[in-house]
């Protein structure tokens, strides 16, 4: 790992990563694929898929046929599907707390407000498959989704070297009744998800994690469909000291360093755990704080998608951290815990940006609906103001409107 101060150029390109994420070629790349996928709808799929794939699908082959999602259970052993129904299990009953409930607010003279909470109609899941299949992204994303109430629920994800979808994600696919699943991936995935085609039917939203061209394709049709964030590289800060098991310190970030462009960093007020970290883990940063306040503040600065507290004080250390995707608190909450089957999905906000957003979550799947009824009485009683602010703004006719009902 590099030793790094708190000031200088080296971290202020941490506090700053998200101005170098973005990268002229691949905007250009993207565009020229979205615009692909729009005039030629699953020509363009087909051939891209073909082309950055080495597949080579007919139009029918493009989604997953009932007997492929129903064979993949062949491969796959009796104790592991029941290894996925616990953590299904888990992420399910955390969801089910999330459930919200709508305001209601009647006045005595006849005014009714509420908000209607409905679910998205339709979502689609991006899957990765690139290196190794993201069995976990399938759960993480789809549960939300299903405590929600979205009724149809689209997965894209890639096809391997003889064109079938992993066996693993076809399996909890199904265990989550889930069956609408194609053999598409990358950029053109997103483009036929939120521009609709004749065999992928258009989504209202699209979650999961992708790659740069993912992420920049749905950057770019975001008002077509909602997403649910523009994720970078995964992140993760451990705040450690003396009292901290130098071992579980390295296991975690060396398990971090697993990912392809994954950052890990090491914020410590141990000058003996930076020496033993520095010497054994090859990649990411450290750095020496004077306290663990100190360490926060720098987390705070930082905002990373995952903050690991393994001090002696942990919880009282993570009151102090306001901008994070997900804290892991104490020794035995190594960040893989979340990763894989704690409950809370593992979608969380990268780049700086859990300053301003959240992580994937049952509220990401519903939209709410404002419902205003008034008497006569009570629009009599607001009738005065709300016509001075509409004269005030030019919108005479506006007030005409309320002013008709009393002539």
């Amino acid at each position: 790992m590099k030793l790094i101060k708190q000031t200088g150029q080296n971290i202020e390109k941490l506090y700053n990563r998200h101005l170098f994420l973005r990268k002229k070629m691949v905007e250009e790349k993207v565009r020229a694929i979205i615009d692909d996928v729009r005039l030629n709808g699953d020509d363009a799929v087909i051939k891209y898929t073909r082309r950055f794939d080495k597949i080579k699908l007919t139009q029918r082959q493009l989604r997953v046929a009932e007997s492929e999602i129903s064979g993949a259970f062949q491969n796959i052993t009796p104790e592991f599907v029941g290894n996925l129904k616990t953590i299904i299990n888990n992420v399910s009953n955390y969801y089910r707390k999330q459930v919200h409930k709508p305001c209601k607010m009647k006045g005595s003279d006849g005014v009714l407000l509420k908000e209607v909470i409905r679910p998205l109609d339709c979502v689609g899941i991006y899957i990765p498959a690139g290196t190794a299949p993201l069995v976990s992204s399938v759960y993480m994303t789809a549960v939300p989704a299903i405590i929600a109430g979205v009724k149809r629920i689209a997965i894209v994800t890639p096809p391997d070297k003889e064109g079938n979808v992993n066996p693993y994600i076809l399996a909890v696919a199904n265990l989550l009744k889930v069956s609408e699943i194609y053999k598409v991936g990358g950029a053109q995935a997103i483009a036929a998800l939120a521009l609709g085609t004749k065999t992928i039917p258009k989504v209202d939203k699209i979650v999961g994690p992708g790659n740069m061209y993912v992420t920049e394709a749905k950057r770019q049709l975001f008002g077509y469909v909602d997403i649910d964030m523009l994720a970078g590289p995964t992140e993760l800060v451990v705040i450690a000291n003396r009292y901290s098991n130098p071992e579980f310190v390295i296991a975690d970030l060396e398990a971090q360093m697993e990912h392809v462009g994954g950052m890990s960093i090491l914020l410590s007020t141990s000058r003996q755990l930076l020496k033993q970290v520095k010497a054994r883990v090859s990649n990411g940063y450290c750095i020496l704080c004077k306290n663990t306040a100190e360490a926060a503040e720098i987390v705070n600065r930082i905002a990373p998608e995952h903050v690991q507290i393994v001090t002696n004080n942990a919880r009282s250390v993570a009151k102090e951290i306001r901008h994070a995707g997900a804290i892991f608190l104490g020794p035995y909450s190594p960040t893989a815990l979340g990763d894989y089957a704690a409950g809370p999905s593992h979608v969380l906000p990268t780049m700086g940006t859990a300053r301003f957003s959240s992580g994937l979550c049952v509220a990401s799947f519903l939209k709410s609906n404002h419902v205003i009824a008034y008497s006569k009485r009570a629009l009599e009683r607001v009738r005065e103001p709300l016509e001075k602010v509409a004269h005030l703004e030019g919108m005479v006719k506006h007030a005409d409107s309320v002013n008709v009902r009393f002539k």
